[in-house]
Parts: structure tokens; sequence; C-alpha cells
């Protein structure tokens, strides 16, 4: 490996370069056994970026069998807050996307609701990503959307 930074975790070379999910899973348990706090800060960047990949799992894996409990606390608390934050970006996500629906399609956010099968409370919930609307429901969203923007154009055309 000429000209590479390599970086020896336990009896594994590990590319220093390539990313934490390329690594081999017996770098990722050498780090957790044997790693400081710096290489644990790799691991959790890693999770946070992304919380159900391949790091996050085989860290989860390894914590149920590992004998550290200051680890096992400190690294099931960073998977479980990297998924909460994922999760709530993922519901304003969604809530974004609803609220850009409704808007663009004409209807009055009670007309909207009607016309997609819910209450306008309900339709609020889901506009400000307190509920996060099923798939099936989703897809009836955009496409009430599309039939309103539709409508509007029409409407407009001379």
């Amino acid at each position: 490996m000429t000209g590479q930074a390599v970086r020896r975790v336990r009896h594994v070379d590990v590319d220093a370069s390539l990313q934490v999910d390329l690594w081999p899973y017996e770098a990722v348990i050498a780090v957790l056994e044997r790693g400081s706090i710096r290489d644990w800060a790799v691991l959790t960047a890693a999770i946070a970026a992304d919380p159900w990949g391949p790091v996050a799992r085989q860290v989860e894996e390894h914590l149920e069998v590992a004998s550290e409990p200051a680890l096992v606390a400190l690294l099931s608390r960073a998977i479980a807050r990297s998924r909460h934050r994922a999760e709530q970006a993922e519901r304003d996500a969604v809530a974004a996307r609803v609220n850009d629906l409704v808007n663009r399609s004409g209807f009055t956010a009670g007309d909207f609701a009607e016309r997609v099968g819910t209450s306008a409370s309900r339709l609020s919930t889901y506009r400000h990503g307190r509920v996060t609307p099923s798939a099936a429901l989703m897809h009836r969203i955009e496409r009430v959307a599309a039939d309103g923007a539709r409508r509007a154009k029409a409407s407009k055309a001379p």
C-alpha cells in the first residue's frame, strides 16, 4: 500500500481514506474493544450519517455481547439519538411535502382534506408533522394535489 495512509487496528490494516462503512467487520470490532474516545467518535459519526446502516448494525450486534457497560450505554445512546434525529427529519420532510402539495393544489385546506377523505384537523396534523400519513394516503394526497393544479391551470386558460 505504497503512498496510502494505513491504519493498523488490532491485526487488521485499514486504508485510512476508506469510509468506516467500508472497513472490515473485524476493524469495527477492534475499535469497539480497544479503541479510544477519538476512535469511537469516528464510529458515532458514521452512525449519525446512516443510523440504520452497516456500521450501526455492526455496533448494535457487538453491543449485545459487549462486557463494558459504559461503552454499551454510550454507543446505545448514540444509535438511539441518531435514529431519533433521522426520524424527525423524515417527519419534517413529509410535513413540508404535504404543505407544498396542499398549497400548489389551489384548494382550501378544508376542500383538500375533504377530497383526500380526511378532516381538516387531521390534515393539519400531517402538515405540522405531528402525524405522518400512510404511504397510501400520501399517494392520494399527491393525486388530489395534481388534480387541483390541473383544474387551476385549466380555469386560468383563455
